[in-house]
C-alpha cells in the first residue's frame, strides 16, 4: 500500500492570481617568467679555431700520413673485402620508392580494419525547457491526470476541469468543467486519433470528449462502483481500472459498451497499460499485484483469468511501461514501501532484473530512440532519473520539483517529456534529444474508434 493525497502547503497558500497553464579565463603569465631557455655568449666563442677544426683538423686525425704503411693498407684492404665495406652506397639517400600495387580494390581495403567512430555522448540539459503553473493539480498518487495525444496536444486535469495545451503554439483551452457531484477528474487518456479524448470521474462515470469539436459523445456508466483512476486505449476499446479492482473493456462503439470484465486485483486499479501488439494488458494496484493479461483468452460470459499474477513487488504498482523495441519487456515501479524497478519477461512470467532506486517509483517512460529508462520519483529528491538499458547504470538525475513528480508524458515525436508534480508545476525537459534520423510523418488520423458513433442512442 502507497501513500495517496497528500495535502500541499502550496494548494493551501494558492492566490487568485494564479492562471492555468502559464509559463512561469585563466590569467595570462609575463613573459618575464619564461626563463628556461639556454642562449649562448656569441663573444666567448672562438669562429677560427672552430671552423679549423671541422674542415683541415679533423682530415689529419681521420687520414694521418704518418700512420700509413703498405702492411696497413693491405690489412685495410682484406678487412673491407671481408666485411663487403667496398660498397659506397650503403644507406645512402636515394627517391622515395614507388607506391605498392594493392591487391585488394579500395573500396574494400580503406575500412577493413578501421575501428569504428566512437558515437558522442548526448548531452542531457539539467534544467527543464519550460515551466507552466498547474493550480488544484490532485496530488495523489493512485490517478493519471496528465497525457499528450498523438496531435501534439497535452492534456492535464486540475481539480474538477480539464484543460488542453497545444504544444505546436502554446495556446490553452478548457475543455470541461464538472460539477461537483461527479468530480474531481480522477483520469485522462487520448485515444490513439489524437482527437478523441476519455475523462475519467470521481463518481465512477467515464466521459468520451471530441476535442476538436468540444463535444460531449456519450457517458459510459454502470461498470464501476467507485473512482475511475486508471485508463488506457486498445484501438476502439476502452479499458478502464476502478477504486473496486475491477478492470473493465469498454467497446465504445456499441451501446452495451461491456465486452470484458478483469478480475485479480482486490484493491484499486492505478496503473493499466496496454502492449503495443494490443495482445497484452498490465495491471498494477495498490495490493501491491501486477498482473499480466492475454485479450486473445478475454471472455464476456465470465471472468477472465489473468495469464500471470506477479507478486514481486512490496508496494503498490502504479508506473508501468512496455519496451518500444522488444514486445514482450515490461518495466514496472513500486511505490513508498518497495522502490523498486523491475523488469518482466511477460511471456514466461520471469523476473529479469530488479533495481533499488531508493525512492518511491511514480512513473516510467521508455526512450524511442535510444535503449533507455526514465524514472520520475518522489521523497527525497523528487528527481526523473535516466537509465541506460540494460546495465541500468544512471545517465543522469533531473532536478527542479519541489514535491513528488506524480505524472509523465511523453511527446509524439519521443524526444521531450512533461513532468506534473504535487508542487503545482507542469515542467518540460528535453531529455530524450532529437533522433538522427526523423520517422515518416504519421499516417492520418483514424477515427476508428468513433466510426459507428451515430448508432448510439
Amino acid at each position: 500500500m502507497d501513500a495517496g493525497m497528500i495535502n500541499s502547503s502550496a494548494s493551501s497558500n494558492k492566490t487568485q492570481s494564479r492562471y492555468p497553464l502559464q509559463e512561469q579565463l585563466l590569467q595570462k603569465r609575463n613573459s618575464r617568467e619564461n626563463l628556461d631557455r639556454f642562449i649562448p655568449n656569441r663573444s666567448a666563442m672562438d669562429f677560427d679555431y672552430a671552423h679549423f677544426m671541422l674542415t683541415e683538423g679533423r682530415k689529419g686525425k681521420e687520414n694521418p700520413a704518418v700512420s700509413s704503411s703498405p702492411s696497413r693498407e693491405a690489412y685495410r684492404k682484406h678487412l673491407a673485402e671481408t666485411f663487403n665495406m667496398n660498397r659506397t652506397r650503403i644507406l645512402a639517400f636515394k627517391n622515395k620508392p614507388p607506391t605498392p600495387v594493392e591487391a585488394i580494390p579500395n573500396e574494400f581495403s580503406v575500412t577493413a580494419h578501421q575501428a569504428k567512430p566512437a558515437k558522442p555522448r548526448r548531452h542531457v540539459p539539467q534544467t527543464s525547457e519550460r515551466t507552466l503553473d498547474a493550480p488544484d493539480l490532485v496530488d495523489d498518487y493512485y490517478l493519471n491526470l496528465l497525457d499528450w495525444g498523438s496531435s501534439n496536444v497535452l492534456s492535464i486535469a486540475l481539480g474538477s476541469t480539464v484543460y488542453l495545451w497545444d504544444a505546436s503554439d502554446g495556446t490553452t483551452s478548457e475543455l470541461v468543467t464538472v460539477d461537483e457531484e461527479s468530480g474531481p477528474v480522477t483520469s485522462v487518456k487520448w485515444a490513439p486519433d489524437g482527437k478523441h479524448i476519455a475523462v475519467g470521474l470521481n463518481n465512477s462515470e467515464v466521459q468520451l470528449w471530441d476535442s476538436t469539436a468540444n463535444r460531449l459523445l456519450r457517458t459510459l456508466k454502470g461498470g464501476h462502483g467507485s473512482r475511475v483512476g486508471a485508463l488506457d486505449w486498445n484501438n476502439h476499446i476502452l479499458t478502464t481500472g476502478g477504486m473496486d479492482g475491477l478492470i473493465i473493456n469498454n467497446d465504445v462503439r456499441v451501446r452495451s459498451h461491456i465486452v470484458e470484465t478483469y478480475r485479480g486485483h482486490h484493491q484499486e486499479v492505478c496503473g493499466l497499460k496496454w502492449s503495443a501488439s494490443g495482445q497484452q494488458l498490465a495491471s498494477g494496484g495498490n495490493d501491491n499485484l501486477l498482473h499480466i493479461w492475454d485479450r486473445s483468452v478475454a471472455s464476456s460470459n465470465a471472468p477472465t483469468q489473468w495469464l500471470h499474477r506477479l507478486e514481486e513487488h512490496t508496494a503498490a504498482v502504479k508506473a508501468l511501461a512496455w519496451c518500444p523495441f522488444q514486445g514482450n519487456l515490461l518495466a514496472s515501479g513500486g511505490g513508498g514501501g518497495d522502490r523498486c524497478i523491475k523488469f518482466w519477461n511477460t511471456h514466461t512470467g520471469a523476473c529479469l532484473n530488479s533495481v533499488d532506486t531508493g525512492s518511491q517509483v511514480c512513473a516510467l517512460l521508455w526512450n524511442k530512440n535510444e535503449r533507455e529508462l526514465l524514472s520520475s520519483h518522489g521523497f527525497t529528491q523528487n528527481q526523473l532519473t535516466l537509465w541506460k538499458y540494460p546495465s541500468m547504470v544512471k545517465v543522469t538525475e533531473l532536478t527542479g520539483h519541489t514535491s513528488r513528480v506524480l505524472f509523465m508524458a511523453q511527446s509524439p515525436d519521443g524526444c521531450t517529456v512533461a513532468s506534473a508534480a504535487g508542487d503545482e508545476t507542469l515542467r518540460f525537459w528535453n531529455v530524450f534529444g532529437t533522433p538522427e534520423v526523423l520517422s515518416k510523418p504519421a499516417p492520418k488520423a483514424n477515427v476508428e474508434p468513433f466510426a459507428h458513433l451515430n448508432r448510439i442512442r
